[in-house]
């Protein structure tokens, strides 16, 4: 069990983040102190370690306080995170989809789940859209999601929770995603989508040679030229972005 913190360092490390945002955070460790004390410990030390840090650096960033996205803890867990994309470039139709989406819902974002295995940040967060039903954006069956970086092969420890947020909505937007009004809601499970998510996997590891040969720079490059940042920008995560569309379609009717 860590011993409490100094209070100078504490205050720190608190700096930036809002009143109702430091209330989350005392009482997610008011939690651990518990379950640590009832034998309960849930995840590991380091992906709680980690997730904290990620947490902290949200909550006092300038896109999550201008109304970006916004982060919700479900049951109070660290490991399971509901996100939702609040604003999109407004140029795109996805845009004004989501503005017709609010008309008819009252709901103007998009929903993701993130969820963090004991072993992160060595291990990529499984996302998927929660909702609404999406055509387009390398969407796949239950909402699984067609990106590189969101696989073992594509991820990097350095990147930081913010920055796989911010890329997944610019993903959205460049791969023309559009609501589907009507659709099944139903469609979208976990289930499903780490059923498409596997299939995904496995199209892109038996074509990881083929992969190679696109023109994008490679993840070292990009690494280097962070040098031990763990805060990467969205044109640095769009360097890595996986635009293959015939493995997502490969998986898309999962």
């Amino acid at each position: 069990m860590k011993e409490e913190e100094p209070v100078e360092g504490k205050k720190a490390e608190d700096d930036g983040i809002g009143k109702e945002n430091l209330a989350i955070l005392e009482k997610i460790k008011k939690n651990q102190r518990q379950d640590y004390l009832n034998g309960a410990v849930s995840g590991s030390v380091q992906a709680t370690d980690r997730l904290m840090k990620e947490l902290r650096d949200i909550y006092r960033s300038a896109s999550f306080k201008g109304g970006n996205y916004a982060v919700e803890l479900m049951n109070d867990s660290l490991y399971d995170w509901n996100v939702k994309l609040l604003k999109v470039d407004e140029d795109s139709a996805l845009h004004s989809d989501l503005q017709i989406l609010k008309e008819k819902e009252g709901a103007d974002f998009i929903l993701l789940n993130f969820t963090f295995k004991d072993n992160f940040p060595f291990d990529p967060p499984f996302v998927r859209v929660v909702s609404p039903v999406l055509s387009g954006g390398y969407v796949l069956g239950g909402g699984a999601i067609c990106m590189e970086l969101l696989t073992k092969q594509g991820w990097s420890s350095a990147y930081s929770v913010e920055s796989v947020i911010m890329q997944i909505s610019a993903t959205l937007v460049k791969g023309k995603a559009r609501v589907q009004f009507g659709a099944n809601k139903n469609q979208y499970s976990l289930t499903r989508a780490q059923q498409s998510y596997k299939s995904l996997v496995q199209i892109h590891e038996k074509n990881d040679d083929e992969t190679a040969t696109f023109s994008q720079p490679k993840k070292l490059d990009v690494l280097q030229d962070c040098r031990g940042r763990t805060d990467f920008t969205t044109p640095q995560l769009l360097s890595l972005f996986w635009l293959q569309t015939s493995k997502c379609a490969a998986v898309k009717e999962v």
